[in-house]
């Protein structure tokens, strides 16, 4: 395994960049967890080429999120993406007990990944290439797992 890098970001500019870096580099799973996903462009054309190319790879994505409203108004590409790999893609929502949690990542394959430190900031890290730097944030997102409910979904009627 090469070293890991670690960056320090505080911009949506930044955010987005190593967002992006993070989602091209996996290959097996994905784990999402933010307060609504509002800031994360789940719904653009990059990240929706991105994330096709993984799922078509069989590739797995869990994400957990506070509310699916802000991926349902104006994520339909991601509505979309749920609809066409919902045998890879699992979504949940926390319950009242976790709404407390502000921090906000994805981790890629249990080596890269990228956090903010709060929700409503833009400062946080991006890691690649270790797993030292990802084992706290995937525990968390395990935890967080357990104790959420079913969320956004595929149907006929296009959620």
């Amino acid at each position: 395994m090469d070293e890991a890098q670690v960056q320090k970001f505080s911009t949506r500019r930044e955010f987005d960049d190593y967002l992006q870096q993070v989602l091209a580099q996996a290959e097996h799973t994905l784990l999402m967890f933010d307060p609504d996903f509002a800031l994360w462009d789940l719904g653009g054309s990059a990240t929706d080429a991105v994330l096709r190319r993984f799922l078509a790879g069989q590739g797995r994505l869990r994400l957990v999120a506070h509310s699916n409203a802000h991926l349902e108004r104006h994520a339909p590409r991601f509505v979309r993406l749920l609809k066409d790999f919902s045998h890879a893609i699992e979504c949940r929502l926390t319950n009242a007990s976790l709404k407390q949690l502000t921090d906000s990542f994805c981790v890629a394959d249990g080596v890269h990944i990228v956090r903010r430190y709060h929700c409503d900031h833009l400062r946080g890290e991006a890691a690649f290439q270790t797993r030292f730097d990802t084992k706290l944030s995937i525990d968390r997102f395990e935890a967080i797992w357990l104790e959420s409910d079913a969320g956004l979904h595929a149907s006929t009627t296009g959620l």
